[in-house]
């Protein structure tokens, strides 16, 4: 507040969802500013938002921003050659969701790369907590690049269509944008060990369409013990 001279209301996922009549209560006759991490329209919520502006004559004005969405093309990978991106929830003993299987094997199909997006927990509450009304909240967790390749790796092996397996090519990036951003690249089985550290993680499947340009730039952030079979496997399963 001292910074932008405003008072400033933090809106949990919750409010956004739920309270947008809060959010535009005033926005009709004072200058209200919706500030957001990364793409403004990266979330479907924000799109919400705008409609309902424009429902009540809310004039609405959009200034762009970096997200994920653009800053992922600092792996080497080129923008224009990203399929679908998908989302990576964690499984939990009787939820084991894998609608996104399809959208990564279509991706894969035509040799493009996928973008996977893993999970946060932030003001989650647990289902005893929710059940007896307390608004009491989990602490703060962030999926990391591991355990979004364990269950992709189960997922393929539950469904054997051969989107991708051990030996697929990817990428681990964490941590994007700031002093600490981190590329790992190697298949998605020696990914499994390595340890990327803090949030927040981003995963990417390498399609087959690799261009050579991006090869080079990938093969730039392999570890020496993985290099012989990122050669192997790009000259097997990827190289033109």
């Amino acid at each position: 507040e001292a910074f932008y001279g405003k008072p400033v209301t933090v809106a949990d996922r919750e409010m956004v969802e739920s309270e947008s009549d809060t959010i535009l209560a005033n926005a009709q006759t004072v200058n209200v500013a919706f500030l957001v991490v990364g793409d403004p329209f990266g979330a479907t919520t924000h799109t919400d938002l705008v409609i309902r502006a424009k429902e009540l004559a809310i004039p609405v004005e959009t200034i762009h921003n970096a997200s994920i969405m653009n800053a992922i093309g600092a792996c080497g990978l080129q923008l224009y050659n990203f399929g679908q991106t998908i989302s990576m929830v964690w499984f939990t003993d009787t939820w084991r969701p894998d609608s996104w299987y399809p959208r990564v094997k279509e991706n894969r199909d035509i040799g493009l790369h996928t973008l996977c997006l893993l999970d946060i927990k932030v003001k989650e509450q647990s289902l005893e907590n929710m059940a007896r009304g307390r608004l009491i909240y989990e602490p703060p967790r962030f999926m990391t690049v591991n355990t979004c390749l364990e269950q992709m790796l189960e997922i393929e092996e539950k469904r054997g269509e051969n989107a991708y397996g051990p030996e697929t090519l990817a990428i681990g990036c964490v941590r994007l944008g700031t002093s600490t951003q981190l590329f790992v690249s190697g298949t998605m089985e020696q990914l499994l060990d390595e340890d990327f550290g803090e949030p927040l993680h981003s995963l990417v499947l390498i399609g087959k369409r690799m261009h050579v340009m991006e090869a080079e730039m990938v093969r730039g952030f392999c570890p020496e013990k993985y290099q012989a079979k990122f050669d192997e496997i790009y000259k097997r399963d990827y190289e033109s």
